[in-house]
């Protein structure tokens, strides 16, 4: 037997007892899976622009995004789902030009009586008592105040007489995002405007510019980011992404192999949630439609990649479906989307939810918006997310494999007579090594099908290159029961 020792020499004369320690064979580690946010800071923050840092939680959010800031509520967002995974954060810097979005809420007539307004933004609620035969110039100059010193809303305050003048902390496109609601939870949750008070909401809008992501995008280097959450849908944002994950130059390219996908969502009706779908084409993105929640896209998207990044490390093959967002508030009843509408939309390349009758947001059916080949023709092989999710674990484990096993082994022919226990390999010995681990993934519930994978495997040495092994990998990834049809063909 020819034992392939790596530095213990065949010339030793010394005795006794010399020990040389191989891994190769004991390698079952995996990779962590980490999470990227995206999101603008405020001149508060500490964080350095276009520089990705490993972040420390909420508070260390806050700190170097800066309170209010965009960055700082996408990860409050985050936590709130995933507690756990490890987080990074990319800070950004306002747009030079960009604008800032605002929004007033005018205060008219005296209350009749001691009661609350109930003044939702973005999301947050702040309740504001008023007494009776309080002036609306008072009313407005202390609901500023309030709204000022809540430090953690993505907006400053000034009054002026009865109008108060509402800005977002951080400009761009984004702040058209910042919604004004009174009263989400209705009058049967005790909020309503006090008698003898009127208030009347202009939405927040005027926000121009985002940041350019090229830069901060080529900061990342070779780190590797599984959940990558995007604070913007727009093209320019989602293309720089797109080219950041490419198949062929990027980070799911042959050369790169780290993988990562993104999560996104955007506020629109039926038609223009169909309508931007389906501009869009790239299996590496994740967009979630929605209408008329108090909560801010941004904000929508951390939520989301937190709950999917749990489930998807736990397991990659089971299906999304049915898991509670923590943080985004549902839309009315009657701004939610129907089934039919909800299966257009999944047909146009846009995620899904639903909203149980508590108001709880849950999943429903998370996809790519890739929906063509290369040619145009409907495509869905990346249509589900586990698929991309299932590709990168599996792709992994078979790199730990051929790096921990093979890292230093002589190539021979298939049919070579060698001593046992030799540092050689061949195709035969590769592909029985494939097959054993398709079965350990096939048992484990990510592949199916190991008879019929074993027959199609294709394990050869290169025609042209004798130092190179080729591989023809025909595996069948697990699937997802996502509907379950039944005939009730009864009988009387």
């Amino acid at each position: 037997m020819n034992v392939p020792f790596s530095t213990i020499p065949s010339n030793l004369r010394t005795p006794l007892f010399y020990a040389e320690v191989d891994n190769s064979m004991a390698n079952s580690g995996s990779q962590t899976q980490r999470t990227l946010i995206i999101g603008q800071i405020t001149s508060s923050g500490n964080g350095v622009v276009d520089v990705p840092v490993l972040g420390q939680g909420v508070s260390d959010a806050k700190a170097k995004g800066g309170l209010g800031s965009m960055l700082a509520l996408m990860t409050d967002a985050y936590v709130a789902s995933d507690d756990f995974g490890e987080i990074w954060f990319l800070p950004l810097a306002d747009a030079d030009g960009s604008v800032a979005a605002a929004g007033t809420v005018l205060v008219e007539g005296t209350p009749s009586e001691t009661g609350v307004i109930s003044l939702y933004i973005a999301g947050q609620l702040i309740s504001l008592t008023v007494t009776t035969g309080e002036t609306a110039t008072d009313i407005a100059t202390a609901l500023a105040a309030l709204v000022n010193s809540t430090t953690d809303l993505p907006v400053t305050a000034t009054a002026s007489a009865a109008t108060v003048t509402i800005t977002a902390k951080n400009k761009g496109l984004a702040g058209n995002e910042i919604d004004l609601r009174l009263n989400y939870l209705g009058t049967s949750s005790g909020e309503a405007v006090p008698t003898g008070l009127a208030l009347t909401l202009t939405q927040l809008t005027g926000g121009a510019t985002n940041p350019v992501l090229d830069a901060a995008v080529a900061n990342l280097s070779d780190e590797a980011f599984d959940f990558i959450v995007s604070p913007y849908t727009d093209t320019a944002s989602l293309n720089s992404l797109k080219s950041l994950l490419n198949d062929k130059t990027g980070r799911w390219s042959y050369a790169n192999q780290i993988y990562g996908h993104v999560f996104a969502a955007l506020r629109g009706t039926l038609a223009t949630l169909a309508t931007a779908g389906t501009a869009r084409n790239n299996q590496h993105e994740t967009v979630l439609g929605f209408y008329d929640s108090p909560t801010p896209a941004w904000v929508w998207a951390a939520d989301l990649a937190g709950t999917a990044a749990v489930a998807l490390r736990a397991d990659p093959g089971r299906p999304l479906q049915t898991l509670a967002l923590s943080t985004a508030l549902a839309p009315p009843s009657s701004s939610l989307f129907t089934l039919g509408e909800r299966n257009t939309l999944l047909w146009d390349g846009i995620s899904t939810f639903t909203v149980s009758s508590d108001g709880t947001v849950a999943i429903e059916n998370l996809i790519t918006t890739y929906q063509q080949n290369s040619y145009g023709a409907a495509d869905d092989s990346y249509l589900q997310v586990e698929t991309l999710f299932l590709l990168m674990y599996v792709l992994r484990a078979q790199r730990t494999l051929v790096t921990s096993k093979y890292a230093r082994v002589k190539l021979a022919a298939d049919g070579t007579r060698f001593a046992p226990g030799s540092a050689i390999v061949t195709p035969k010995i590769i592909k029985a090594d494939l097959i054993a681990q398709y079965q350990e993934l096939e048992y484990n519930g990510y592949v199916q099908d190991s008879d019929t994978f074993a027959e199609a495997l294709i394990v050869e040495k290169n025609s042209t290159n004798p130092n190179r092994v080729d591989v023809l990998w025909p595996g069948t990834l697990i699937n997802q029961l996502r509907i379950f049809a039944l005939l009730a063909q009864f009988r009387l």
